[in-house]
């Protein structure tokens, strides 16, 4: 049995341009067609991938979408420099480019929907794979000493910025407010307060 495993071939290299074949045919699809149209044998079709190879690597299509328009930020995108003010700006930025892009916009309202006709929400790992909370507690994390006061809870404040975010993309009376991003950097600033002289031990 041994003798036979080592002198087996090895098997056929993956293909890793399927994951990038896929993931753009999602976003062209989301964009040109919507959430409803794209489905694993559109993506299928669009991508030359065959539907099986796709459920291989993705148990649904809402896990390509996911993976498709929230990707992650590369680390080095948002690399904190522990200038707060500068860091946050420059991740704000990122997030309401990805966030807004056409194909995140189509498929924001869909996913939603989907997750509440599941009655539960995706696992805590798998939405970590696609967000960028993560970056968001680094840069945090990366500040000055003192510049954050250590009662800020950088999960909540982050869900507030994705709040405003969302309402930024998708709410038109929002839309139209056309705010700029300082205005967001203000408010998160507002919610990390600095820790005074006199507070600190």
């Amino acid at each position: 049995m041994a003798d036979d495993q080592a002198v087996r071939s090895p098997g056929r290299p993956r293909d890793t341009s399927i994951d990038t074949r896929v993931l753009d045919a999602a976003r062209r699809l989301l964009d040109e067609q919507g959430f409803e149209a794209t489905t694993v044998q559109a993506i299928a079709a669009r991508s030359g991938v065959h539907a099986s190879a796709i459920y291989r690597r993705w148990p649904s299509r809402v896990a390509i979408i996911e993976q498709a328009v929230f990707p992650g930020f590369a680390s080095a995108t948002v690399r904190p420099t522990g200038d707060l003010r500068a860091d946050l700006r420059r991740f704000i930025g990122v997030y309401l480019e990805t966030m807004g892009a056409p194909a995140a916009r189509a498929a924001l309202p869909g996913l939603l929907a989907a997750y509440q006709s599941a009655g539960r929400a995706p696992a805590p790992e798998t939405w970590l794979a696609v967000s960028a909370r993560p970056q968001f507690t680094d840069i945090l994390r990366a500040a000055p000493e003192g510049s954050v006061h250590p009662d800020a809870n950088p999960d909540d404040v982050f869900d507030m910025l994705l709040g405003a975010i969302v309402a930024r993309i998708l709410i038109p009376t929002v839309i139209q407010r056309n705010r700029p991003i300082e205005r967001l950097v203000e408010m998160v600033l507002r919610l990390l307060p600095a820790e005074t002289a006199e507070a600190r031990p």
